[in-house]
């Protein structure tokens, strides 16, 4: 039988090679100081998701 090949992937904070699989808990991140990091990052506003100001269209009505 033909076994799935792990995957690979790159931590999004520091580009740290990793494999999908249990020796790396806190994936996609490589450790959970990468991933507080990336949670700051939202917290702080630098990381968005596209899409319309709910706040200006809220302040309209």
């Amino acid at each position: 039988m033909n076994e799935t090949p792990p995957i690979e992937l790159s931590c999004p904070t520091c580009q740290t090679k990793i494999i999908w699989d249990e020796r790396y808990p806190f994936r996609p991140f490589c450790s959970e100081r990468c991933k507080l990091i990336d949670l700051g990052e939202w917290a702080n506003e630098n990381h968005r998701i596209a899409g319309e100001d709910t706040h200006a269209k809220n302040d309209e009505l």
